[in-house]
């Protein structure tokens, strides 16, 4: 045995979230060569999960997710927590740590629609569903014409209110389909190009408390350094404009030989302000410098009060 006890991995118990503690329990078994009854999947329902009708930026946006779990992982209960690297607020609570990032899965966004075989070709009044506030305001600045409506739930219960017709077309993550299985849902993937993702899309990350020494070191030789690199840029630029639920922000790093190549956007929430920047640079340590230069670059952009009027 690993321990006296199994070790313990928090997670929300939603069926990505169940896929990607699996996928953390599957790739430290391997590493370690441990018995799968050697580590245990703990779940929790968090805040995030038991608001189902209203959008969660009134009640205080991405710590919804993670709170319930951190709150287990400060008390001991469990020795790491599983999170979609997206959910994850730039400030953690004293005490924890992000010690692993796996490698990253596509970060694109995907279209889903039963009648239009493209984003674009959505007719004039097509009603659009999604609860993020980055994609409704890159949807309306793209298709003013469209109707964007709140789309709240897991990834079925988005699939079942898309088949129900309570929309006529929904945004998620190519990622998310993929680890589920249901990437034959995908209408079309769209380019970051045309929708830039949101900052960390596609990555799992694992918390532990910052003293858990024994925790770190059997996450390290899972962790992945190129996803955590690139993560990192564009947290740096998420925290630089304090960012939330509550503010339409975007931003994608990706390595392309030795090379850093960052993209960064900030939109008001109807559309019709957007401003971007991108940098190139060296990949290495220190890039999170590029994501910070990138958010002040924009903050300059917008001007003092850009993000209070999204309040």
């Amino acid at each position: 045995m690993l321990q006296s006890r199994a070790l313990k991995i928090g997670t929300r118990g939603s069926p990505l979230a169940l896929w990607q503690a699996e996928e953390v329990r599957s790739k430290l078994a391997a590493a370690h060569e441990l018995e799968i009854a050697e580590i245990e999947i703990c779940t929790f329902k968090t805040s995030g999960d038991r608001i189902q009708d209203k959008a969660l930026r009134e009640f205080g946006g991405k710590g919804l997710f993670t709170k319930e779990i951190e709150e287990a992982l400060l008390a001991g209960d469990i020795d790491m927590a599983v999170h979609s690297f997206k959910d994850m607020p730039t400030v953690l609570p004293d005490g924890l740590d992000i010690a692993c990032v796996l490698p990253r899965e596509d970060v694109r966004d995907a279209f889903l629609s039963p009648t239009s075989s493209t984003f674009r070709e959505l007719p004039e009044g097509a009603v659009v569903g999604t609860s993020s506030l980055r994609r409704q305001a890159q949807i309306r600045r793209v298709r003013p014409d469209l109707k964007v409506i709140e789309f709240r739930g897991n990834v079925e219960t988005r699939l079942r209110k898309l088949d129900e017709g309570q929309a006529d077309a929904t945004l998620l993550a190519v990622a998310g389909l993929k680890r589920l299985g249901k990437a034959d849902h995908i209408t079309e993937r769209l380019a970051p190009e045309e929708m830039l993702p949101a900052v960390a899309q596609g990555a799992i990350c694992v918390e532990t408390r910052a003293d858990d020494a024994k925790a770190r070191d059997l996450l390290g030789r899972v962790h992945d350094p190129e996803t955590a690199l690139c993560v990192g840029v564009e947290r740096a630029f998420l925290s630089e404009l304090d960012g939330s639920c509550r503010t339409p922000i975007a931003g994608l790093a990706t390595i392309e030989g030795t090379e850093l190549h960052f993209r960064g956007e900030i939109l008001t929430p109807d559309g019709t302000t957007c401003h971007r920047t991108e940098r190139r640079g060296v990949a290495g340590d220190g890039a999170d410098a590029m994501g910070v230069d990138a958010a002040r670059e924009l903050l300059s952009k917008a001007g003092e009060g850009f993000f209070e009027v999204l309040e």
